[in-house]
């Protein structure tokens, strides 16, 4: 269950923030009565931040899945330049 704790509290109490953390979930830090930080479980923002699906699951969801795109290397090899 996420907590609330002003600032300073949890300045002073961050050992036992953590450990909420780890046991209850994220907890918000207030300054000022507004929300300024998470703290929140290593775990948890490994899950957050990881990607979602691999690169197979990107091309398949692409919106350009359909398009007919021509994908062909030119075979040139460049322009001429003079010097």
């Amino acid at each position: 269950m996420e907590q609330r704790w002003q600032m300073q509290v949890a300045k002073n109490k961050l050992s036992e923030v953590i450990e909420l953390a780890l046991q209850d979930g994220p907890q918000v830090i207030t300054s000022r009565g507004q929300d300024k930080a998470v703290v929140l479980s290593f775990a948890e923002y490994r899950r957050l931040t990881a990607p979602k699906g691999g690169l197979v699951d990107f091309f398949r969801d692409s919106p350009l899945v359909g398009a007919n795109l021509d994908l062909e290397r030119s075979s040139e090899t460049g322009r001429e330049i003079s010097l």
